[in-house]
C-alpha cells in the first residue's frame, strides 16, 4: 500500500528558504515498468489547490510560473524521496503543501492534480511579511 508522507513545513519570513520532503513508502515500480509521475501542490484558504511542480519518471521536469526560478523539485529514487527546495519564499506561498503520486501513466499536463492517484496528508508552510 502505497503512503505518502511530507515533512519539512514551518514558518518563515519573506525571502526565507524550506526544503520539504516526501517519503513515497511502499512504492516500487508501477504496472508499467517504472512509469510514473510525482509532484507538489498546495491549497491556500479559501482557493483550490493547484499545482506547484512535478517530475515524471523521464525526468520532464514542470513547475508553476508563480514558482519558477525560486522552487525546484528533485527525487532520490534510492531512498524513494521526493524533496521541493523552496527559496524566496513569499508570503503568497502560504499554504498547506501536499505530495502527489500517480504510479500508472504519466499524462501531458503533470500538473494537473486530477491525474493523481495517491496524496499526502499534507505540510502547512507559513511566510511572514
Amino acid at each position: 500500500q502505497i503512503q505518502l508522507v511530507e515533512s519539512g513545513g514551518g514558518s518563515v519570513q519573506a525571502g526565507g528558504s524550506l526544503r520539504l520532503s516526501c517519503d513515497d513508502s511502499g512504492y516500487t515500480a508501477g504496472p508499467y515498468a517504472g512509469v510514473y509521475m510525482m509532484g507538489w501542490f498546495r491549497q491556500a484558504p479559501g482557493k483550490e489547490r493547484e499545482g506547484v511542480a512535478a517530475i515524471d519518471s523521464d525526468g520532464r521536469i514542470t513547475y508553476a510560473e508563480s514558482v519558477k526560478g525560486r522552487f525546484a523539485i528533485s527525487k532520490d529514487n534510492t531512498d524513494n524521496i521526493l524533496y521541493l527546495q523552496m527559496n524566496s519564499l513569499k508570503p503568497e506561498d502560504t499554504a498547506m503543501y501536499y505530495c502527489a503520486l500517480n504510479s500508472e501513466a504519466v499524462v501531458d499536463d503533470i500538473l494537473e492534480k486530477t491525474d493523481y492517484l495517491y496524496w499526502g496528508q499534507g505540510t502547512q508552510v507559513t511566510v511572514s511579511s
